[in-house]
């Protein structure tokens, strides 16, 4: 099974590589940002509390995050694989995800990291927001909040799984088929 951790900050283009790995590797995407927005849009007890962190660019608690996740899981047993999209952000999660993958017999195979400078990412996820209707998308100010709250909390993560020889660091400037041909290597190389 072919588990990837796409992983970068918001605005480095992880929820488009993840649509075109789906296509190319026949994957399942987990994507805790989408799971969360649909809870929002169905006005659910969790996509309310969720709403007003991530208004303020704060992360949903690990709990709910890794409860989702091992849902989602659970509906998808006979699968290629999955990317994972917006999870792991911490190490604890990533134990935690580690752990829900052992008791289905398998495991992360990468977590391929998109590096985008925080200005080319300010700059992407402005114009994002001109089109999506996200809150977080429209102000600069919570722009900074989300990436620096990845700086703080999620960067540290790389360590985690560099640590298990897992890290597999991919530029993410230029157009998205470079970027894409950048991740393949990756992939085909595992």
């Amino acid at each position: 099974m072919l588990n990837i951790v796409l992983f970068g900050p918001p605005g480095a283009g992880k929820g488009t590589q993840s649509e075109i790995l789906i296509k190319d590797y026949n994957l399942i995407h987990l994507s805790t940002g989408d799971i969360l927005r649909q809870e929002i849009n169905n006005e659910t007890e969790l996509g309310l509390k969720a709403k007003q962190l991530m208004d303020k660019g704060i992360l949903v608690p690990n709990n709910v995050v890794i409860g989702m996740i091992n849902s989602q899981l659970n509906n998808n047993l006979a699968v290629n694989g999955f990317i994972f999209d917006g999870f792991p952000r911490t190490t604890e999660q990533a134990v935690a995800l580690d752990n829900l993958l052992k008791k289905k017999n398998t495991s992360i195979s990468a977590m391929i990291s998109l590096k985008v400078d925080d200005h080319e990412l300010i700059k992407r996820l402005l114009e994002r927001g001109k089109s999506s209707g996200r809150p977080d998308d429209q102000s600069k100010e919570i722009i900074s909040n989300r990436i620096n709250e990845y700086n703080i909390k999620t960067a540290p993560l790389k360590s985690f799984y560099d640590k298990q020889k897992r890290l597999y660091e991919v530029n993410g400037l230029g157009s998205i088929d470079d970027i894409k041909n950048r991740i393949n290597t990756v992939i085909n190389n595992l």
